[in-house]
């Protein structure tokens, strides 16, 4: 059963750092495209991050500079590190896995809150 389980989140003050983790199981992690995505209430889900088999990373313009996307193929992970948090970053942080041919996976998400 292919799965993908995220942690890391919490809560933490504007301008602090947090570093989410993703890891998949039943499935050949190297293959898929991984991509954070995050949906903050009563908005739609948006992506932050991905990173593709070939290591090339996009980000969203909100969070560049301050977010960095990494994979570890051996570990079956894809991190997110969340450096400079502000409020506006407040949301359930997803984990995606997808492949043309193997389809798409989603994790039960991760919630993160930025707040004094």
């Amino acid at each position: 059963q292919v799965q993908l389980v995220e942690s890391g989140g919490g809560l933490v003050q504007p301008g602090g750092s947090l570093r989410l983790s993703c890891l998949g199981s039943g499935m050949m992690f190297s293959i898929y495209a991984m991509t954070w995505v995050r949906q903050a209430e009563g908005k739609q889900r948006e992506l932050v991050a991905r990173i593709n088999p070939g290591l090339t990373t996009e980000y969203a313009d909100s969070v560049k500079g301050r977010f960095t996307i990494s994979r570890d193929n051996a570990k079956n992970s894809v991190y997110l590190q969340m450096n400079s948090l502000k409020p506006d970053d407040t949301a359930v942080y997803y984990c995606n896995a997808e492949h043309w041919s193997e389809g798409s996976v989603w994790g039960q998400g991760t919630q993160v809150i930025v707040s004094y």
